[in-house]
């Protein structure tokens, strides 16, 4: 009798922030955008570099320093990824998995965020700060897809492991995780109203 097994699982952790600590949503909104007023640089760097919204990846480093919010925010996430790392059965030794970077997404309508991975880091993730109605999920790609060659395309009704994109749709105060090497993008924005999103890295150090 055949058996048919999975193996190479790729894992996508999802969760409520809420569930190792609270952080206030309209707190944490009102943060994002009045960062983003007073972020000149970023401004800046969104304009020369033809990023519709705003991002501060380029402009800001030190936001959990700056603004005690972020300071607890990386404190839950912190115990997030120690859920999932241990998830991934990760052998860390004598080092751990530290915050890397942390910075704020505003996508208007019409805004992207073309697909790409983190090369640099262990796990990256995303925790979403508003996500109005009709908004894009977050779009995951099978990381075996440069390879399959003259493999057929998937059924529209596969199963989702089975699928070469997955577009998981969070809710404002979850937290999605992901090995960085996963690739992943965010879809045009059709929603009238700004898609806000913080996301992170973390390194093994």
């Amino acid at each position: 009798m055949a058996t048919i097994s999975s193996l190479f699982v790729t894992r996508l952790y999802r969760a409520a922030l809420s569930e190792h600590g609270p952080i206030d949503p309209q707190e944490m909104e009102a943060s994002c955008f009045a960062i983003a007023e007073g972020d000149e640089a970023g401004q800046d760097w969104c304009e020369e570099n033809g990023y519709a919204g705003y991002t501060s990846y380029a402009s800001l480093s030190d936001l959990p320093w700056r603004f005690p919010i972020f300071k607890d925010l990386v404190a839950v996430l912190d115990k997030h990824v120690a859920a999932f790392a241990k998830d991934l059965e990760f052998d860390l030794g004598d080092k751990t998995l530290v915050l890397e970077d942390i910075w704020i997404n505003i996508l208007p309508e019409g805004g992207i965020h073309t697909s790409h991975i983190h090369p640099h880091s262990v796990i990256s993730g995303t925790t979403y700060v508003s996500m109005p109605e009709g908004t894009s999920a977050l779009k995951l790609e099978d990381p075996r897809s440069q390879m399959m060659m003259a493999a057929p395309v998937r059924k529209a009704e596969a199963r989702e492991e089975m699928r070469t994109f997955v577009y998981a749709k969070p809710a404002v105060g979850d937290v999605l995780l992901w090995e960085s090497w996963l690739r992943h993008e965010v879809p045009m924005n059709m929603a009238e109203d700004e898609r806000v999103s913080v996301s992170f890295n973390y390194r093994w150090e």
